[in-house]
């Protein structure tokens, strides 16, 4: 690999984790307005998604850029077209934050029925996911991605434990239904950030290996796999 493809590829993987920062940053403000009832957060959750967005789209054409003028071969080609997948799972991940300020904002309206307790559970959980499947990403850490992977059966799991609050809530108190509506859908996005974690993952792995793991086709090996 010559000096300058090597100084691009650092320079897409710096900006990856920028990205995923914003994001995780995202992520965890959407969750401290919910608990700590502060709407002043929203103002920064929406200046941030613009530059995730921006950044979205000088990532696309970073790696264009990359194929188009260094034809790159095997393991980076496999790198660079996964890093426009991850990049999309990234911008994602914004929007998932953005939709639970949302939902912040409208719970903020109404006394809280109950102390929050899963939900931060949660928050912390998916925003770690989200780090390590970006760092398995841009490092090619297999075992890392792994773990992402076995976490997110965890994550499924609070969810189902908020379902089932919010539901034991509505049959004492039949009037708690938006709030309670609310709260899973909160849950829910919750849920999908550790679903796009997943897929980061499962993409690590298929940059690092050449394998697929998505739908357990790693259960049998690929047809070819280009040499990393």
């Amino acid at each position: 690999m010559d000096r300058h493809m090597d100084e691009l590829l650092s320079s897409l993987k710096l900006r990856l984790l920028k990205m995923c920062s914003l994001t995780e940053t995202m992520i965890g403000d959407a969750v401290r307005m919910l608990v700590d009832r502060d709407e002043r957060v929203m103002a920064l959750i929406a200046h941030n998604e613009d530059q995730v967005n921006r950044m979205q789209v000088e990532i696309d054409e970073m790696c264009l850029t990359l194929i188009a003028l260094h034809q790159p071969a095997a393991g980076d080609l496999r790198f660079i077209m996964g890093a426009t997948k991850t990049n999309a799972e990234v911008e994602r991940l914004a929007d998932q934050a953005v939709n639970i300020a949302q939902m912040a904002m409208r719970l903020l309206k109404e006394a809280p029925l109950k102390p929050f307790v899963i939900i931060p559970q949660m928050a912390i959980l998916a925003t770690g996911m989200v780090k390590d499947s970006l760092h398995a990403y841009v490092n090619r850490d297999v075992t890392r991605a792994h773990d992402v992977l076995k976490r997110d059966d965890q994550l499924d799991d609070l969810k189902r434990r908020v379902c089932q609050e919010v539901l034991e809530l509505m049959r004492g108190n039949p009037a708690a239904a938006d709030w309670s509506l609310d709260v899973v859908l909160v849950a829910h996005n919750l849920e999908r950030i550790g679903d796009h974690a997943t897929n980061i993952a499962e993409n690590a792995i298929f940059v690092a290996e050449g394998r697929d793991v998505r739908h357990h086709f790693d259960d049998s090996p690929p047809p070819h796999v280009f040499p990393s």
